[in-house]
Formats: structure tokens, C-alpha cells, sequence
């Protein structure tokens, strides 16, 4: 998550976020956070259409990212209520992600596996051939059902 976006959610100035950040920086190896290149800065400004003050009041600094683990240790070094309840909150969406990835996952292979037992058993089968289409047919819709179903609900942050 961006430097910026971490301080809107916790209601602090992404300069206090980054201060805290800094003053605590063994807390933060590279794999807890990292600083975007100019080219990875701009990519990311073209795509999401981050606006920058033409007035000066905009970014001095590339913005910073935190992995999880990063986030997590935000929490050691902001010490507000919110940003105790917010990092609970980021905390747990990190889980239903890692679990939505997890499910769809082996969803995915169950389904292959399942149309590899087809294509191996019904091939060689030249009289139940149409049969075996209408079979896959359906099988093909339940996949599609299925990953509908995956789908996560909408995940986010509440800044309410």
C-alpha cells in the first residue's frame, strides 16, 4: 500500500506517516517497505491518475509501499486509537484475501482435474461423444457459477 494512501486511512499527513516511518527504521527492512523508482512513480501516476499541485504543494519525495508485514509494523509506530482499529481492519483483509486466493486456487484444480478425467475416459467413446459435450457443457457452466461465487465480495478500507 502507498505511503498516501496509508496516511488518509490512519488521518495523518503522509509527511508525519513517513517522520515515523524514518525515526523507527530498523523496524522496516526492505521487504516491510520500499521506495518506488521514478519510472514505477510514473507508471502508477499515467494508470491511476494520481494528481500532483501544479502550485509546488504536491510530492517532493518518491512515495514509499509497504508490503503486509509493513503495515503490520505501522502499528508499533502509530500509536493513535485509529490507527489501531484501521490496522485491524487492514490486518483482516490481508486474511480474506490470502483465503479467497487459497480457495479459488484449489477450485481450479479440482476443476482440471475433473475435465482431465473427462478428455482421458470419454475420448476413445465414439457413441456417447455428443453425450459427453452436453456433459462438459454443464461442467463449464458450474465452473463459471463457481467462480462467480469465488469472487470476493468487495474488500476495502471504511473511512467513516
Amino acid at each position: 500500500m502507498l505511503d498516501s494512501d496509508l496516511a488518509k486511512l490512519y488521518e495523518v499527513e503522509t509527511k508525519a506517516l513517513n517522520q515515523a516511518v524514518k525515526r523507527n527504521i530498523t523496524r522496516f527492512p526492505a521487504h516491510f517497505m520500499f521506495q518506488l523508482t521514478n519510472e514505477e512513480y510514473e507508471s502508477l501516476r499515467v494508470r491511476s491518475q494520481i494528481v500532483t499541485s501544479p502550485k509546488g504543494g504536491g510530492r517532493q519525495y518518491l512515495p514509499y509501499v509497504f508490503t503486509e508485514q509493513g503495515v503490520a509494523m505501522l502499528s508499533s509506530v502509530l500509536h493513535s486509537e485509529r490507527a489501531i482499529q484501521i490496522n485491524i481492519q487492514i490486518m483482516d483483509t490481508f486474511v480474506k484475501l490470502r483465503e479467497w486466493a487459497i480457495d479459488n486456487k484449489e477450485i481450479k484444480q479440482r476443476l482440471s482435474n475433473l475435465e482431465q478425467y473427462f478428455i482421458e475416459h470419454c475420448k476413445e467413446d465414439k457413441a456417447n461423444q455428443e453425450e459427453t459435450k452436453r456433459h462438459l457443457s454443464k461442467i463449464y457452466e458450474a465452473i463459471e457459477l463457481l467462480t462467480d461465487r469465488t469472487k470476493p465480495a468487495k474488500i476495502g478500507f471504511k473511512t467513516d
